[in-house]
């Protein structure tokens, strides 16, 4: 699926990068990562039907597409705090889950 490919990818990108402050401090790393959490959540809005969703209750869609949301529209700015605890703690649970499923 594609999602686990993005996701993939902002694993492979931060593989060496261990502090927020060193993800922040490489504006092409954080581009990219946002770019692909950007597609993360644009395909957890199109790639799959409602009723293919409430199966996986158990991944925050909404969550997911929300940050698509701010990210895209950026309100009040991208929390590079969020966008580090989203990588680091949420995104290979998130393949994980998803691969379980699909």
């Amino acid at each position: 699926m594609k999602i686990n490919d993005h996701i993939s990818a902002v694993l492979l990108y931060c593989r060496d990068c261990s502090t927020l402050e060193d993800f922040q401090n490489d504006s092409m790393r954080v581009e990219a990562c946002v770019f692909n959490l950007m597609q993360i959540g644009e395909l957890a809005k199109i790639s799959l039907s409602d009723e293919a969703k409430s199966e996986i209750s158990s991944i925050p869609w909404n969550q997911i597409y929300g940050m698509r949301n701010r990210i895209v529209h950026g309100y009040s700015g991208v929390n590079m705090k969020i966008v580090w605890d989203t990588i680091h703690e949420d995104l290979s649970e998130l393949k994980d889950e998803i691969s379980r499923h699909l």
